[in-house]
């Protein structure tokens, strides 16, 4: 291993039959089926990562953001905007309170109430929609 990046093995198969005898292994451990440890994009200073996937891809993973660029549908116009909370986040209970930001999670922004619509952890950037402009 490298630095600190921890490669996890994703498959899912179980070690053991329902009897409780141990499985053989039928293959190996290859290089493509190696995964990452998910990014929880969090409140604060801006923090990316890039990352090579296979194939030679990257992905920026956001770590950390203040600002989100907000879509207002009525107008159409894109701005700007500052991060005040994380409001709710339907992913997972656990990331509400903790104040991590998926894609679907409602925050408080400067403008009002928005639903984040990118992927921060695989795209890079907190994209949002606004849901109940601030008064």
């Amino acid at each position: 291993m490298t630095g600190d990046l921890i490669m996890v093995d994703w498959r899912a198969r179980s070690k053991r039959k329902p009897t409780g005898a141990r499985l053989k292994n039928f293959a190996r451990k290859r290089k493509r089926d190696l995964g990452r440890e998910e990014t929880r994009t969090q409140l604060g200073g801006e923090n990316k990562k890039i990352i090579i996937t296979r194939g030679h891809n990257t992905k920026i993973k956001l770590s950390s953001s203040e600002h989100v660029n907000l879509t207002n549908p009525k107008t159409g116009k894109t701005r700007r905007v500052k991060i005040l909370d994380v409001e709710k986040n339907p992913a997972n209970i656990d990331f509400s309170r903790r104040g991590v930001i998926t894609r679907g999670a409602i925050i408080n922004t400067s403008a009002g109430k928005a639903r984040v619509t990118s992927r921060p952890g695989q795209i890079g950037i907190i994209n949002a929609v606004l849901v109940k402009p601030e008064k």
